[in-house]
């Protein structure tokens, strides 16, 4: 009976270990954590006369700090995802590709929603967080308490057939159009809703939220009402694409962006067959966009009719960027601007000044020891990114790192505040001046005059080029 009940108290205090109830834990923020699917940078968050409006991603900067350089560790959905859930950058954990089994690569690894969850935190979530593959097979549901799961597929019921009229493009998925026909059908909707009602129960300790939306995702569906309001025809805002833009990238440059380049390729050829199909897609996307806004402002009012809302942390960050044509690519798997930059925003009530924006570059990496430092929690081993509390106490702060981006392995890209440099497996380069050059239209890596920039930057590529990981082939 005595070794029974010290069995117990063991039990009980590796339990306690893992799940402080203290009363700092209790008095914790709630967190309200959004994830937004391929939000690109052009909106009105970023830039005023950008077509995408984004009202309520700027009603919520307002609230808190917008990091105006914030980029993806990588440019897909699972290695972005999995590193800024980890810690963990493509260039240490081999996941480079939206197959790579990131929970075989990583087995050890503390998810974020996990460790808030180690420390007293009910974590719950819906929609898409996890990269959502093989009927969500890519899903950490030991990281929720409670997770709504996505359907598969995601805008399941599909329509009857594609609505773009381009049957040999691409999938089902690479689609566009007016869908669902009722709106409340609507996946982000339904996502939305449920975390509204979590927002909405009484509860004992502190919260963790994570809303997924799938939206602007391919396919690029919206709800009828909305696609409606939105500009048609030659009213709508185009990419800006230079004819010879490709004449300087360099053979590894060519091979990186080989896919994105063949959807762009298909995407005119369908032109032929039916004639503005681009300018819809952009439209489509653009529409998708706002309406992915609206969703984020429905979910911020379910917030402020709470009591928790004057001391809720807020995260918002999309994945990755999205090119819609610029440099003759369309989607993203490339590692220029266009792909990589995404909106970013942390609202920390008393910790930072409510309107600031931040210029400093950054990358998703961050996102995690932020969070532990911002919610006084220890930081699990391992994390490769640095704490931006600093930066949200005072954004003009010195700040000598640059972001790092790597998609597949030994692809790495290193942007400081002025310029982005690149450099691919096979050892070609890239370099780009925003200051004169935002559009990334001329590489200058050849001009001798640029040669100190370059081996600035190079000093921060990574040191790591780990194996790729293998990929995952079953459904949950």
């Amino acid at each position: 009976m005595l070794g029974m009940m010290k069995r117990i108290l063991f039990l009980c205090f590796a339990w306690l270990l893992t799940h402080p109830l203290t009363a700092a834990a209790a008095t914790r923020p709630d967190i309200l954590f959004i994830v937004v699917d391929d939000l690109n940078d052009w909106i009105s968050l970023l830039d005023p006369e950008a077509p995408i409006s984004t009202p309520n991603l700027q009603r919520l900067a307002a609230r808190g700090v917008s990091f105006s350089r914030a980029y993806a560790a990588s440019p897909a959905c699972n290695p972005s995802r999995t590193s800024a859930l980890t810690g963990i950058s493509p260039a240490t954990s081999g996941v480079y590709g939206n197959k790579t089994d990131w929970r075989l690569a990583l087995p050890d690894a503390v998810t974020l929603p996990r460790h808030f969850m180690n420390h007293g935190y009910r974590v719950e979530g819906a929609g898409k967080i996890f990269h959502h593959h093989l009927a969500g097979a890519y899903h950490d549901a030991a990281s929720f308490h409670h997770f709504l799961d996505m359907p598969w597929p995601p805008d399941d019921p599909m329509p009857p057939a594609k609505l773009n009229g381009l049957p040999d493009y691409g999938t089902a998925n690479t689609d566009w159009g007016s869908w669902p026909k009722n709106g409340s059908d609507a996946l982000d909707v339904r996502s939305v809703d449920w975390c509204i009602s979590r927002l909405q129960q009484s509860r004992k300790g502190p919260l963790f939220l994570a809303c997924g939306l799938f939206r602007p995702h391919m396919p690029f569906f919206v709800p009828p009402a909305w696609l409606e309001r939105h500009p048609a025809g030659d009213q709508v805002r185009m990419p800006e694409v230079k004819a010879d833009d490709l004449d300087d990238i360099p053979a590894g440059g060519r091979k990186l962006m080989a896919n994105a380049e063949r959807f762009y390729k298909g995407l005119m050829d369908g032109e032929k067959v039916v004639p503005g199909s681009w300018r819809e897609a952009v439209r489509c996307y653009q529409a998708s966009a706002r309406f992915a806004d609206a969703q984020i402002g429905r979910l911020l009012d379910a917030l402020d009719a709470t009591e928790a809302s004057k001391d809720t942390v807020i995260v918002l960050w999309s994945d990755h960027g999205y090119q819609l044509g610029e440099k003759e690519c369309w989607e993203k798997f490339t590692l220029w601007e266009k792909a990589t930059r995404v909106p970013f925003i942390i609202v920390a009530p008393k910790l930072a000044r409510a309107g600031r924006v931040c210029d400093r570059p950054v990358t998703l990496l961050d996102l995690y020891p932020t969070l532990v430092d911002i919610c006084g929690l220890p930081a699990p081993a391992g994390l490769e990114g640095v704490s931006l509390l600093p930066l949200l106490k005072d954004p003009t702060v010195a700040w000598e790192r640059p972001a790092v981006m790597t998609f597949m392995c030994g692809n790495h890209a290193v942007r400081s505040e002025r310029w982005r440099y690149i450099r691919y497996a096979d050892g070609t380069e890239e370099l780009y001046d925003h200051a004169e050059d935002p559009h990334e239209w001329r590489n200058v890596a050849g001009d001798a005059v640029h040669q100190p920039v370059i081996e600035d930057l190079k000093k921060w590529l990574p040191k790591t080029n780990a194996a790729a990981a293998p990929d995952k082939k079953e459904p949950r």
